[in-house]
């Protein structure tokens, strides 16, 4: 059976508004946040002068970071919320296993940015939604893995598909360019002594974290797990190329709202940070359609 027994589908159900809820609520708020004329000056904990957004939710947070979260917020509630509603729907309706996977990839989208905000975001009075939201967002996929990893133990083979040379070079290109894209920064501020050039107001830069400890070596895992033709690497891999299209949607708003807020950015920062990963955000749907419709469930 691929449905939850009752009393985790309550579990379910319950864990799944709270994520919808919790997502409207923070990404509103934080959308509401953009106003410029709030912006301060203030001396970080290295010695440096640090302009500050001083409005809204973010008024703690650096002015070259803040529209970065807004326009994050603006995306997961566009987007991701409005397709988190519809998956979780589905799968609540008709549990499939092509519910739970795409599913399962929504959610680890809502975990992710749940981190980044929990992690990254200087304590404000949503703290403890962002914590909630983290929480929530990992049982649920925690539930999703485990019972397609339970499909996968029962039946022995679930489905078959071609990893095709177009999608594993493109998972070792992804996988190496989280790498390109934010070594070089921790690089030459462990060689020059100082303090990452964009550290502001923050102890650690949580992206390059997530990044490269993460989301970096899952991608290889992935690979060597879909080389041996196991079900949860399959289910990874769906989840991958989500996360890839909808980064590579995300990177121009944030983008967006910089230049709005009239920051200026470097012509070789706009290419390996944006258009990279809009690039793979082509490809990541490209591969993420076909992927699916050449999937066959046995």
């Amino acid at each position: 059976m691929l449905q939850f027994n009752k009393n985790a589908r309550v579990i379910y159900r319950a864990t799944s508004i709270l994520i919808l809820a919790l997502l409207l609520i923070i990404t509103i708020t934080g959308v509401s946040s953009f106003d410029t004329s709030h912006s301060r000056e203030f001396v970080n904990q290295y010695g440096d002068t640090v302009q500050m957004w001083g409005s809204g939710i973010y008024a703690h947070d650096s002015y070259f970071k803040a529209p970065i979260f807004i326009g994050s917020d603006l995306t997961m509630l566009l987007l991701v919320a409005p397709w988190a509603a519809i998956s979780i729907r589905k799968s609540l309706k008709e549990p499939t296993l092509e519910n739970y996977i795409a599913t399962y990839g929504i959610v680890s989208l809502i975990l992710y940015y749940a981190a980044s905000l929990a992690f990254g975001v200087t304590y404000n009075a949503l703290h403890l939604a962002y914590i909630a939201l983290f929480t929530s967002s990992l049982l649920v996929s925690f539930m999703l893995l485990a019972k397609l990893h339970a499909v996968s133990v029962l039946n022995g083979k679930v489905c078959t598909f071609n990893f095709t040379r177009g999608l594993k070079t493109f998972l070792i290109i992804a996988g190496v360019s989280l790498f390109v894209a934010w070594l070089p920064d921790i690089i030459l501020s462990l060689v020059s002594g100082n303090s990452l050039a964009l550290i502001e107001v923050y102890t650690t830069e949580n992206t390059y974290v997530l990044d490269m400890g993460i989301i970096s070596p899952l991608i290889f895992l992935t690979y060597y797990l879909v080389k041996r033709e196991d079900f949860i690497g399959y289910v990874l891999l769906r989840m991958l190329l989500k996360a890839c299209l909808i980064i590579g949607i995300m990177l121009p708003v944030q983008t967006v709202f910089q230049l709005f807020a009239g920051i200026h950015i470097p012509v070789p920062a706009l290419i390996t940070k944006v258009f990279i990963f809009s690039l793979m955000a082509l490809f990541a749907a490209y591969f993420e359609v076909h992927l699916k419709r050449e999937t066959r469930y046995l």
